[in-house]
C-alpha cells in the first residue's frame, strides 16, 4: 500500500497534584488538555473543579505540577517503536524535528536522561511552545507549530508566514511541500494541527482515549488522521515512500 511520498517527519513529544484535594483528572478531562499550551491546558483543567480552595490558583497549580513532574521526568522512557524509527530516519538522512506544546525547560527535563540514545538524533531541531515564536492563542489545533518547525528547523518552503498571526497566501508548490511532511501525534489537537498544516498525520492514541470513543466517529477531514495505529511498532516506513527497516 502506498500512502504518498514523505520527505520529512515531525514528532510531538494522571495528575497527582489534585489528589490531595480529593480531585481526579479523568481521561475524559485529560483528552481536552492534550496538545494545548501549558497555561491553556491548566485553565481548562481547573474549570472542572470550581470548588477548589481559594489559594489554589493557576500559578499554584502550575508550580506544584512542575515540582511533581521534575521528580518523574528522569524515569520517562520512549514509547515502543519510537527509538527504532528515529534511529532509522536519522540513519537514512530523513530530516526530522520535534514540535511540542511543552515548555522548553520541561522538554529538557524529560529528554536529558535519554541524550544521544534518542533526542541527540534530532541534532538540536526542537521547537517548544515558549520559544518566542508562538503568538497568544496560536497553539494546537492551529497549524503554526508544525509549519514553523518545517520552515525554520528543516528549511522546507511551506509558506504561511506573514507576521500578523494569520496565514498568508500559499502557492501550489508550497502545498505540495506541506504534503511531503509526516506528523506523529498522540493528541486530537495535534492531529488537527497537522492536518490543518496540510501534512500527513499518524495518530498513536492512548488506549484510554479509545475506550472513551474519542476519535472513532470523526468524519471531518481536518480532524481525521491519515493512519491510526496502536503503537509506533506498527508503522511501516515503505508505505510512506520511506526506506524500509533493515532486516533483523
Amino acid at each position: 500500500m502506498s500512502r504518498g511520498k514523505i520527505e520529512y517527519v515531525l514528532f510531538d513529544m494522571d495528575d497527582k497534584v489534585l489528589a490531595e484535594y480529593g480531585k481526579e483528572m479523568t481521561w475524559d478531562i485529560k483528552a481536552g488538555l492534550m496538545g494545548k499550551p501549558e497555561r491553556d491546558a491548566a485553565l481548562h483543567l481547573l474549570s472542572f473543579f470550581p470548588d477548589l480552595p481559594s489559594h489554589f490558583t493557576i500559578e499554584h497549580y502550575l508550580s506544584s505540577r512542575r515540582t511533581l513532574q521534575d521528580t518523574l521526568w528522569p524515569t520517562v522512557r520512549p514509547l515502543p517503536g519510537t527509538s527504532r524509527l528515529i534511529h532509522h530516519l536519522h540513519k537514512h538522512k530523513i530530516p526530522i524535528a520535534v514540535a511540542t506544546s511543552s515548555q522548553r525547560r520541561n522538554f529538557l527535563m524529560k529528554s536529558a536522561h535519554l541524550g544521544e540514545e534518542l533526542f541527540g538524533k534530532f541534532e538540536g531541531r526542537v521547537m517548544c511552545a515558549d520559544d518566542g515564536w508562538l503568538g497568544e492563542g496560536r497553539g494546537k489545533p492551529e497549524p503554526d507549530i508544525f509549519l514553523h518547525a518545517a520552515r525554520v528547523l528543516l528549511g522546507r518552503d511551506v509558506g504561511g508566514e506573514n507576521g500578523n498571526g494569520k496565514e498568508g497566501e500559499v502557492s501550489d508548490g508550497q502545498r505540495e511541500e506541506r504534503a511531503k511532511g509526516l506528523v506523529f501525534e498522540d493528541a486530537i489537537p495535534g492531529v488537527q494541527a497537522g492536518k490543518r498544516a496540510g501534512m500527513k498525520v499518524v495518530w498513536v492514541p492512548d488506549s484510554n482515549l479509545l475506550e472513551l470513543g474519542i476519535g472513532n466517529d470523526n468524519d471531518n477531514p481536518l480532524d481525521k488522521p491519515d493512519l491510526q495505529i496502536n503503537s509506533v511498532e506498527e508503522f511501516v516506513p515503505e508505505e510512506w515512500g520511506l526506506p524500509p527497516y533493515d532486516a533483523e
